[in-house]
């Protein structure tokens, strides 16, 4: 069966004639399809199939494969559905019912994914939230979504969740803990680690009222999950923005839309093997990427989910790579580079990787080839967002990899670049624009947001907020942000481009550029930048360098040099972070 936009998806933001272009571009010829791997079209039939189908037809074919690994502790697909099953029945019992909104605030612990699909499993609707936000943060996403009950970390409900109760929405909370799950001996050695670490991260609990352990609530819970009725257009997760550019806004993402980017993705790696694969979670899970590429992908091809709390742990990464023999490995730029510099790696057996997804940021040439030779895997850039569940680009796993374009299209995904400043304007290819996407992966809308949703989704295309250029065969580069872009007396500056070409100096580790006023130039480029440890390197010197590699007006002015970069837990470059600290200077 090929899926793309249902009708009512369509009409809502473009009429049925919207319906029906969007229906019909989709599968009209476009340059990149020249360039897919061979055996991949351009669309794809598509198994109908809701993320609960997806673990229970794992559970059912490869019942004891290993579903998860997080420390001492595995389990098979049975026993994952198992467990699975156990806390839908509990969330039925505390009056989840279908379209409840359940909020879980967790790091990746096997109670993360038990309990994403365990909501999904008593018919509710999943709000995956940051475990680093403060009070307030969350005070404003579980009121606007409207959650009912919050599955928590205890140190998180101890710190943020308990003093701010009255204020939040919740009634019911269910709090889970790291070595509830661990076997001995860890389960007993394991608190008094995490005591210990500051914050700490285990606290006593106390039996306040609406507040369930989450282990003990499973164990009490006998294996009668509720026969709901889901539909691939029902609503799976509202995916919040991370909110750069204002008020974090809830990305509506229906089963469908996760089912099919699963799949395009899984297209696209025509390697991968059902049932044997080892995928590193490292990437956080309340992160549109991590879940599905870390999480709903895994559990789809009945692969074994390697779970990593702390993507920044490279030691921990490491031993989980060689231990399990992890395969595919999805991260970002800077997990990519912080291996490379691990020390001790050269001397680490990495091999086993075959494949890896990078996203998220524009990875350097040097980090790629670097870790490529390290593993002898292969780094795919990508490129996807909150809004479209996320993938939408990929370079060729075989073909014709370009580096520093985010590839192709995926399959059923159209996407153009028009004018910044008249959208109904294409551009031709080789221009600079915003990127405009269209594809069964597209969000609904966002979560009552219908000015916002009106402004993003028009006549069947995202609007990405995204620069980006298309070259003569379909592939894509993306430029910058429309709000980082930098204008220096009448000049467009991008600072990746400027990023790009101060990373591929030997001593420098990390850069990140931002615009800053001018008098004279209405806005100037300064670099904040990182060296490599030992390394001593000038401004002077740096400019220098910039002169022969970059154009006069996109030379940095300013050069700031910094222990490191300010990063969110993808560790993502956080440049509104620089600019607020240019700003207090």
């Amino acid at each position: 069966m090929i899926f793309r936009y249902t009708a009512r998806e369509c009409t809502e933001f473009g009429g049925e004639e919207a319906f029906e272009s969007v229906h019909s571009r989709a599968v009209e010829h476009r340059p990149w399809h020249d360039h897919y791997d061979e055996g991949i079209g351009p669309s794809l039939d598509y198994e109908d199939l809701t993320l609960t189908e997806f673990l229970a037809r794992s559970a059912r074919d490869y019942p004891d494969t290993t579903a998860l690994v997080f420390m001492n502790l595995s389990l098979t697909y049975r026993q994952l559905k198992d467990e699975v099953d156990r806390l839908a029945t509990a969330l039925r019992g505390l009056g989840v019912v279908k379209g409840t909104r359940v909020a879980i605030q967790l790091p990746n612990l096997p109670q993360a994914v038990i309990a994403y699909y365990g909501a999904l499993g008593a018919g509710a609707e999943v709000v995956l939230t940051n475990p680093l936000y403060t009070a307030r943060e969350i005070e404003h996403q579980w009121g606007d979504a409207e959650c009912d009950l919050a599955v928590v970390a205890d140190f998180l409900y101890a710190r943020t969740i308990r003093p701010a109760r009255e204020r939040l929405r919740p009634r019911t909370y269910i709090v889970a803990s790291i070595p509830e799950y661990l076997r001995f001996p860890l389960n007993l050695l394991a608190p008094m680690k995490l005591r210990r670490q500051e914050p700490p991260l285990v606290a006593q609990i106390p039996r306040d009222e609406g507040v369930h352990r989450f282990r003990d609530l499973i164990k009490a819970t006998p294996c009668n999950p509720p026969v709901i009725e889901t539909s691939p257009d029902d609503i799976a997760v509202l995916q919040y923005t991370g909110g750069t550019t204002g008020v974090s806004k809830g990305a509506v993402l229906t089963h469908r839309n996760l089912s099919v980017n699963v799949q395009q993705i899984n297209s696209w790696f025509k390697t991968v093997e059902f049932g044997k694969e080892a995928v590193l979670t490292s990437l956080p899970l309340f992160h549109v990427f991590g879940m599905t590429v870390s999480m709903n992908w895994p559990v789809y091809s009945a692969a074994k989910m390697v779970l990593l709390p702390n993507p920044r742990d490279m030691q921990a990464m490491v031993k989980g790579v060689q231990k399990h023999g992890v395969t595919l490995f999805p991260g970002v730029p800077a997990m990519f580079n912080a291996l490379n510099n691990h020390p001790g790696i050269n001397k680490s057996d990495v091999s086993s990787i075959k494949a890896c997804f990078s996203g998220s940021a524009p990875i350097a040439d040097d980090v790629l080839q670097r870790f490529e030779a390290l593993t002898g895997s292969v780094i795919i850039e990508g490129f996807g967002m909150s809004e479209t569940s996320p993938a939408t680009h990929c370079n060729p796993l075989v073909g014709a990899r370009k580096l520093g374009s985010v590839g192709l299209p995926l399959p059923d995904t159209d996407a153009r670049i028009v004018d910044v400043d008249d959208p109904s304007t294409v551009l031709e290819n080789g221009q600079e624009g915003e990127l405009c996407i269209s594809g069964p992966q597209v969000m609904r809308e966002y979560w009552n947001q219908p000015e916002e949703t009106a402004k993003t989704l028009r006549d069947g295309w995202l609007h990405t907020g995204d620069l980006a250029v298309m070259d003569d065969e379909g592939y894509f580069r993306i430029v910058g942000r429309k709000k980082d872009m930098i204008n220096a007396g009448g000049y467009k500056v991008f600072p990746d481009e400027v990023d790009g070409v101060l990373m591929a100096h030997k001593s420098i580790l990390e850069a990140a550029t931002i615009g800053i006023p001018d008098p004279k130039r209405g806005e100037t480029v300064k670099s904040f930048v990182v060296l490599q440890p030992g390394a001593t390197l000038s401004a002077d010197e740096i400019t220098a360098y910039c002169r022969e590699n970059l154009a006069a007006y996109k030379i940095p002015r300013s050069i700031a040099f910094l222990d490191e970069l300010p990063k969110s837990t993808v560790l993502k470059v956080l440049r509104r972070e620089l600019r607020d600290l240019e700003t207090t200077e």
